[in-house]
Formats: C-alpha cells, sequence, structure tokens
C-alpha cells in the first residue's frame, strides 16, 4: 500500500510539473514581442529616405539602406548581408531619379525578389537635367529639396498604405506630423537665406541644384561629369572663386577633399563639410542651409 502510495505521489508531482512547463512557455510566447518578420521589409537606396521611411512607417517598417552614409553612390557596391536582405524585403523605395547605384544594380536586385514591389520615390518631382553638355539624364540628387522631400514621403505614404491598409490611420498620423515638420523647415530654410549676401556657393561635387533652385542660389562645382579637375581646371576655377568673392568650398563625405583643399589656399577660404546623404534629414539640412547662408 505505501509503494503504491509512493509512485502515485509521483506520478502527480510529474504531470503537475509538465502542467507548470507548459503554462510557461505559453506566457513567454504570448508576452514576447512581436519577431521582425512581422515588419514591413523595406529597402531604400540612400540615407535620407531613410528618415522618410521610419517617421512614415514608424514600428511597422524596417529599413535597409543600400548606400550606407560616407559611400558614394555611383561606386558602391551592396554587401551580401544587405543582399539578404533585399531577398526579404516586401518594398523597394528607389529614389527614381537617376542615381548611378540604382542604374547599376536595381535590376540584378530586382531579379533576386520578384515579389518585391519597386516604389518610384521621385514620381511626381520636376527633374533638373544635367549641365554637362556631354551628359544625359537628370540631376540625381532630388531629395536635397524639403518641397521634393514632400513629395517623396507622399508617396512614400501611399505605397505602405496598399501593402498594409489595416494600418492606414497610423500611416496618416506619422504621415501628417512629419510633413508638417518638412513645410516648417522649409520655411526656415528660406528665412535663412534671404539674407545671404552672395547667391553663389562652391562645392566640391554638384549635389544642390534642387536646393539652390528652391532658394535662389547658384553652385559652382569643382568635379564635373563625375572627374577630377586638371590642372588647368583648377586655374580657371580660383580664377572665377576670386571674382565672386569665394570664401568657403563645401565638400562631401563620400568624396576627397584635397582638391578643395588646394583651391581654399589659393583664395584664402575654408572648406566645410555638407553631406547630401546623412540619414538625420531634417537636422542636417537646417545644419546644411545656415552653413550656405554664412558662406
Amino acid at each position: 500500500m505505501i509503494e503504491r502510495k509512493k509512485i502515485l505521489i509521483v506520478i502527480i508531482l510529474i504531470l503537475l510539473l509538465a502542467l507548470s512547463l507548459a503554462v510557461y512557455f505559453h506566457t513567454a510566447t504570448s508576452d514576447s514581442t512581436p519577431p521582425i518578420s512581422d515588419k514591413i521589409g523595406v529597402v531604400v537606396t540612400v540615407g535620407p529616405q531613410e528618415e522618410f521611411v521610419k517617421r512614415v512607417g514608424g514600428d511597422r517598417v524596417n529599413v535597409t539602406v543600400m548606400v550606407p552614409p560616407g559611400s558614394d553612390p555611383h561606386t558602391y557596391e551592396p554587401l551580401a548581408e544587405q543582399m539578404k536582405q533585399v531577398q526579404n524585403a516586401q518594398i523597394y523605395f528607389q529614389v527614381g531619379s537617376g542615381v548611378e547605384f540604382e542604374l547599376t544594380w536595381l535590376d540584378k536586385l530586382r531579379s533576386m525578389n520578384q515579389q518585391m514591389r519597386v516604389v518610384n520615390s521621385s514620381k511626381g518631382i520636376q527633374l533638373i537635367p544635367n549641365t554637362a553638355e556631354s551628359e544625359e539624364g537628370s540631376d540625381p540628387h532630388v531629395w536635397v529639396s524639403p518641397k521634393n522631400a514632400k513629395i517623396m514621403v507622399e508617396n512614400i505614404y501611399q505605397a505602405l498604405v496598399e501593402t498594409d491598409p489595416a494600418n492606414r490611420d497610423y500611416y496618416t498620423k506619422n504621415k501628417d506630423e512629419y510633413l508638417s515638420e518638412l513645410e516648417e523647415l522649409d520655411k526656415n530654410i528660406t528665412k535663412t537665406m534671404a539674407d545671404k549676401n552672395s547667391t553663389t556657393i562652391m562645392v566640391y561635387h554638384p549635389s544642390w541644384a534642387y536646393f539652390c533652385k528652391d532658394y535662389n542660389l547658384h553652385q559652382l562645382a569643382i568635379e564635373k561629369e563625375g572627374k577630377e579637375p586638371t590642372s588647368q581646371d583648377i586655374i580657371q576655377i580660383v580664377d572665377t572663386a576670386r571674382k565672386k568673392g569665394i570664401k568657403v568650398i563645401f565638400t562631401s563625405p563620400e568624396f576627397s577633399a584635397a582638391n578643395a583643399e588646394t583651391i581654399a589656399r589659393e583664395i584664402g577660404a575654408q572648406v566645410v563639410p555638407a553631406d547630401p546623404l546623412s540619414p538625420n534629414y531634417l537636422e542636417n539640412m537646417r545644419k546644411v542651409a545656415e552653413a550656405f547662408a554664412n558662406s
């Protein structure tokens, strides 16, 4: 009799332990954060687009940037990890304005994931033709204009709503808040540039045509057609800079500043960074506008 009671107690203890484990694992699974796969996998080409998508998509998106900060979109080659993200993505928001990376890689990226939707972020933007006679196509740097950024955000919003209509209200709220901030940025830059004495800015790489168009400026570029300036080019640039009273030369992190520094020494100017690819779009554009205004 005693042995039977011992066996019964052991069986009961085993059953209680099994029940406790089942309850524990059920609770742990129910309370855990949803996995990344529950989010919309989004791929973008350049850093500013990352802010656009995250501000609209919030915690409903997982964003991968193909051309990381400090890299040149004209020459960058994606890493294996980035390719993996493309394979799992639902949407690719291309800039759509002729960015060299997209011209070189987009077809291949699309072939890796034929279910991935490719959305043109620049739909509705009036593109500026390249100024060099030997170049075809348009200036790809559309995002440096806050006015264009608002159009890109609208395009991103529409695609996210179409992909995830159940969360339309969430995306609408986020979009409206961010558009208000972009509108305020545009107004503040207009005020900042109003008191600028010179309308010419000297840049190494001609990234700022859309910004200049919006705020009545002209960019004088050292690099042309993607080529380093020759000795003769530098002599001409120095002469032009002196005539226009240039005191600041703006460089981008993805390009060498050596030629800009050479010219700056000749004309007694400063070399100041102005990054068109920063992922911190609002903050960066405020800083760039102030730098341009004080040049």
